[in-house]
C-alpha cells in the first residue's frame, strides 16, 4: 500500500483527486487532504508518506517553495497543476511526474505506475535541478534527467544518438556506446526533449537526433544510418516531414 497525502488549496480539486484515487488507484491510501503547504508540512511529519500529490500554485507557499523546506525529500512527488508551459517543461526535464487539471483518470493511473516502477525515490539533485530551472527561467535547458529503475541519470541531450520504444520503456543509445533504459514511454521522452529542435520522431518506435544522422537511404519509408552505424527505419507517414527538414 502506498501512503499518500494531497496538498491543494482548492477544495473541489483535492476532493476530486481523492475520489479519483479511491476509484482508480486502490493501491494508494490517502492519509490526509491538506488545504495549504503549511498543513502539508505537518502531514508529512505526522504520516511519513510514500507519495505527495502537490499543487504548484498556492498562496503564501507554493509547491516548489514547499519542496525547498526539505534538505532531503523523503517521498515521491506527483505535481498537480493547471497549464503552465515553463513549469511543465522544468518538471519534464527533471523526470518528475505531473497531472494537468482537470485530472484524467488514465493519466493518474500512469503517474502512480511510474512511481511504482522506480525502486528509488527521486534524488535531491533531481529536485535541485527542478528548483534551479524554475527560479532561473531565462536559462536554457541543456541536460535532461532520465528516470531508470535504479533512480535517474542526468545527461546532456546532445549525447543521445537515438531512442527506441519498448512498450512502457524507452532505450536511449548514447555517443559513449552506453544504453539507458528509461522508465517512460517514447511519447514521454519525446515530450521531454521537445525543447531541442534536433530531435524528431521518424517512426512509431524511433526518435533520432538529426545531428547524429550520417545518411538517408531511400525506400517506401527508407531508413537512416546513424553515427554509431545503427540503421533506423523511417515510417511512410513521417517521411515527408523528415524530407522537409533535410531540404
Amino acid at each position: 500500500m502506498i501512503k499518500a497525502i494531497l496538498i491543494d488549496d482548492e477544495v473541489h480539486c483535492v476532493d476530486t483527486l481523492n475520489m479519483l484515487i479511491h476509484d482508480f488507484c486502490p493501491e494508494v491510501q490517502v492519509m490526509e487532504q491538506c488545504m495549504s503547504a503549511k498543513q502539508g508540512l505537518s502531514a508529512v511529519k505526522k504520516y511519513e508518506p510514500d507519495l505527495v500529490f502537490l499543487d504548484i500554485e498556492m498562496p503564501v507557499m507554493n509547491g516548489f517553495e514547499f519542496l525547498e523546506q526539505f534538505d532531503e525529500i523523503p517521498f515521491s512527488v506527483i505535481f498537480t497543476t493547471s497549464y503552465d508551459q515553463y513549469a511543465i517543461k522544468a518538471i519534464r526535464f527533471s523526470a518528475l511526474d505531473y497531472l494537468l487539471k482537470p485530472i484524467d483518470p488514465k493519466e493518474l493511473i500512469t503517474a502512480v505506475q511510474n512511481v511504482q516502477k522506480q525502486k528509488l525515490r527521486p534524488s535531491p539533485e533531481q529536485f535541485r535541478m527542478l528548483i534551479d530551472q524554475v527560479n532561473n527561467r531565462g536559462n536554457k535547458f541543456t541536460r535532461v534527467a532520465i528516470p531508470t529503475s535504479e533512480g535517474f541519470e542526468l545527461i546532456p541531450a546532445e549525447e543521445i544518438i537515438y531512442c527506441e520504444a519498448d512498450d512502457n520503456y524507452t532505450h536511449l543509445f548514447l555517443k559513449n556506446k552506453k544504453r539507458l533504459v528509461a522508465c517512460r514511454t517514447l511519447k514521454d521522452v519525446e515530450e521531454q526533449l521537445s525543447d531541442f529542435t534536433s530531435f524528431i520522431r521518424v517512426h512509431h518506435s524511433y526518435m533520432v537526433n538529426l545531428n547524429e544522422v550520417n545518411k538517408y537511404v531511400r525506400g517506401e519509408g527508407g531508413y537512416l544510418i546513424m553515427s554509431d552505424g545503427t540503421t533506423v527505419n523511417v515510417s511512410r507517414s513521417r517521411k515527408d516531414a523528415l524530407m522537409k527538414i533535410f531540404e
